[in-house]
């Protein structure tokens, strides 16, 4: 049965909660001053507003209406501006070389669609531009502390590695760790972790 992200964002509580992913305020640094930021399946946009307070140009990407509203309003109490799309990357054509970084946290899609999604940012980045990914791996099923309960939508360094042809990796890591983001991620949890330039 196909998620209905309009149905699980129609709340008035952040489903996933309203403070940024871990993994990128602990290499939000490595991101240039004044980059030009695409963060995919943004949500409720905890992320994207995290990095326009910042100071960077964010751009947020999600197919739930009902979620870049609720980023739109979380926007506007941080006082920061940040311009959103609502498409399905089934059909979102990401522009080529026009990103300095891309995020990518919990983009969690069919195997052959993230292979594509994930050629399209390779080429979407402008040169010694970053990529930023966080994602579930297969043993997160044996957890059950977040994300699909359907392995192809889970990824491993050695996929990533694959799909992300184009890339110099500074890190590609599976680990464990615990998570605590809202009702959706809370407890131990199993990861991929990329940060990636290219080249």
């Amino acid at each position: 049965m196909k998620l209905n992200w309009n149905e699980r964002y129609q709340n008035e509580s952040f489903f996933y909660g309203k403070d940024p992913n871990d993994f990128l305020v602990q290499n939000v640094e490595l991101i240039k001053p004044g980059s030009k930021i695409l963060c995919l399946a943004e949500g409720e946009g905890r992320n994207a507003v995290f990095l326009a307070s910042k100071g960077f140009v964010v751009t947020a990407l999600d197919q739930s209406s009902v979620g870049l509203e609720k980023l739109k309003q979380f926007a506007h109490e941080k006082n920061v501006s940040i311009e959103t799309i609502t498409a399905d990357l089934n059909d979102y054509q990401i522009e080529e070389n026009k990103w300095d970084a891309i995020l990518s946290i919990w983009c969690h899609l069919p195997s052959a669609l993230r292979k594509k999604v994930h050629t399209s940012c390779v080429k979407g980045l402008k040169k010694d531009g970053l990529f930023i990914l966080e994602a579930y791996t297969p043993k997160q099923l044996d957890l059950k502390t977040g994300g699909p309960d359907n392995i192809d939508f889970l990824m491993t360094a050695s996929s990533l590695k694959e799909e992300l042809i184009g890339l110099n990796f500074t890190q590609l890591l599976e680990t464990t760790r615990e998570i605590t983001e809202g009702q959706g991620h809370n407890g131990l949890s199993a990861v991929v972790q990329v940060i990636a330039v290219k080249n």
